[in-house]
């Protein structure tokens, strides 16, 4: 938020439209100790994304939109995000459309290509279709958003939403309708810059069935600090979400949609990360910097007899600028990407098991 805030300052004065074009094409080995032909094959290796990155500007308003193209097992073609900005002044900005979802640490809790479970749990690296108001001005930040719905698309708006997404929503026969969102920032320190924020949400389930909206609210906590070349972010988070089902069907589930598939998650759960980091500075020839990080998360369900779900990943990100290589090895328990039932790990399936994936992740950046 805050580099966007400087980029709207500096084109203040302008007279004339600017464009920029980029893009990204990456490719993903992975070897996964719980797949017994790919552990046979000595691990696997394919495309990844292509990616196209768009932003315009001209006086007071700007557009940002980002087109992601994945195999189609993953999905296919999907908008990850697009809106349409104006700016009120050097503090004020206004964003319609596909926006970042303003909740947790921005933008992204975690450190690796894996992301923490809060992602697959709908809660990082999100974006939904609404409008947000972004304030920004000396330690203070503040961001209000109302989102209208989660889908990108309008059509089909009685049909369930379709998972070809980039970003998990509630999915199956419950939708994401009237969300708001509220999130303050306070950032201090100099040598030592830490900044500490709350961020909740509350919002409507509606359902196809029944035809009546449930809740689902969340609510996080966070601290961050830079401190020299060391990074370290905390977040704590809590969500529920009650549905309004056929009578009989459990409501202790629900559905969560994106790359093309669903899986079931807890409907009610708390959520612990941490992040720690060290930067390498590097600057020699190709070599810009070497980054190695710990990302660790938790999810805590609040139902009986469930199990937890746990991901760690320790790992390296190697800028050899414009190419960027994520080194991780990443251990799962009941995590549906790393070796849990695909359906009910976030759910209430339990296991003692760990799976283990090593992956690589090398791409251009354009």
């Amino acid at each position: 938020m805050a580099s966007l805030l400087l980029l709207t300052s500096t084109l203040f004065a302008q007279k004339k439209p600017q464009y920029q074009l980029g893009g990204a094409l990456r490719f993903n080995y992975n070897y996964s100790d719980w797949k017994a032909g790919n552990t046979k094959r000595g691990g696997d290796f394919g495309f990844d994304v292509f990616r196209l990155n768009a932003k315009a500007s001209y006086k007071e308003f700007f557009l940002d939109a980002e087109y992601r193209f994945y195999p189609s097992t993953s999905g296919g073609g999907m908008l990850k995000h697009g809106w349409l900005g104006y700016r009120i002044n050097e503090y004020q900005h206004v964003q319609l459309g596909l926006t970042v979802v303003p909740f947790g640490i921005q933008p992204y809790t975690s450190n690796s290509y894996f992301f923490n479970i809060n992602y697959y749990l709908g809660l990082e690296d999100d974006s939904d279709m609404g409008i947000k108001y972004s304030y920004r001005k000396n330690a203070w930040e503040f961001a209000a958003a109302f989102f209208k719905n989660s889908d990108e698309l309008q059509f089909g708006s009685d049909s369930e939403s379709s998972p070809d997404r980039y970003a998990y929503d509630v999915g199956g026969r419950n939708k994401e309708v009237n969300q708001g969102n509220l999130q303050l920032i306070y950032h201090f320190g100099q040598s030592v810059k830490q900044q500490v924020g709350a961020s909740t949400l509350l919002g409507g389930l509606y359902n196809l069935d029944t035809e009546k909206i449930g809740t689902h609210y969340a609510m996080a906590l966070h601290y961050m600090v830079d401190y020299s070349n060391w990074n370290l972010k905390l977040q704590y988070a809590n969500r529920k979400l009650s549905p309004r089902n056929k009578v009989g069907e459990d409501r202790s589930e629900v559905v969560m949609s994106a790359y093309g598939s669903s899986y079931y998650i807890a409907s009610h759960f708390n959520l612990y990360s941490a992040a720690l980091a060290y930067t390498f500075q590097l600057n020699k020839g190709v070599w810009r910097s070497v980054q190695v990080y710990n990302d660790f998360s938790l999810m805590e369900k609040l139902q009986h007899g469930y199990a937890n779900s746990i991901q760690n990943v320790t790992g390296c990100l190697i800028d050899l600028k414009p190419v960027y290589v994520y080194v991780d090895c990443a251990l799962g328990k009941n995590h549906a990407w790393l070796g849990g039932d695909w359906e009910r790990s976030f759910s209430h399936n339990t296991s003692d098991a760990w799976g283990v994936r090593l992956n690589v992740n090398m791409g251009y950046y354009f």
